[in-house]
């Protein structure tokens, strides 16, 4: 089944929110420090993600066109606007922590990044879901302590994770028909290395160094394919 990745990635989020939620009792100073080493874990896979640029030109271009066109249409808001509606159908919480910081920052942890994109592509390609089913432990573990520290907002996240990667998954079985080897490994690299600077952005905003509206940067992904379809038929 080429949806078994998706479906067990879902599935390790939603059974990490709910687990985090039941030690949500665990004590700040705790929280913070693990936050921290998740923060700092989360900068550190979006530098490595960087490096796999080879022409870090398009990466620069991609970014500062997409935070415009993010910008404009104010993709931030959009994800928050989505995230308070949820919180609107939920029970109100007596810690008074609202849904919508810990699914946008979830949404944006599990859903950019290479793994996602690969891995969706090896399960409709290949029926290989190998990538999926790590990049799922990892995403399991985290929305442990991202539920725990943010609520249960997190476990919304799955949503566009199935979404995102099932919708790749769905037509990548189409993809070796209309787009060559060539074209798509550069986009894959050059994607990686745009979104490792938003994951670093991620990181940032976690440990507290910064309020960077990260959402705004995801018109960023569909630049890098834009530009790379240029480069390539030129």
């Amino acid at each position: 089944m080429v949806f078994y990745g998706t479906l067990v990635n879902v599935a390790l989020i939603i059974a990490g929110s709910l687990i985090g939620r039941i030690f949500k009792n665990i004590p700040d100073r705790m929280k913070q420090t693990v936050m921290y080493g998740i923060a700092l874990a989360v900068m550190a896979i979006g530098i490595q993600m960087t490096f796999a640029t080879t022409q870090l030109l398009i990466v620069i271009i991609s970014i500062v066109i997409g935070s415009v066109i993010g910008e404009w249409i104010n993709v931030d808001k959009m994800m928050e606007q989505a995230g308070k509606w949820l919180e609107s159908k939920m029970p109100a919480q007596k810690s008074g922590q609202g849904i919508s910081q810990g699914f946008i920052t979830a949404t944006m942890i599990f859903v950019i990044g290479s793994m996602s994109i690969i891995g969706a592509i090896d399960s409709g390609l290949r029926n290989d879901h190998d990538v999926l089913m790590m990049k799922g432990v990892i995403d399991g573990f985290t929305s442990i302590i991202l539920s725990s520290t943010l609520g249960i907002g997190v476990i919304f996240a799955a949503v566009p994770v199935l979404l995102y990667q099932g919708l790749i998954t769905l037509f990548s079985t189409q993809i070796s028909r209309f787009v060559p080897d060539e074209l798509l490994e550069l986009f894959i690299s050059e994607m990686t290395a745009t979104g490792g600077l938003m994951i670093l952005a991620i990181g940032l905003n976690l440990i507290g160094l910064t309020k960077i509206r990260v959402a705004n940067f995801i018109p960023a992904i569909p630049v890098v394919a834009l530009i790379v379809s240029i480069i390539y038929a030129f």
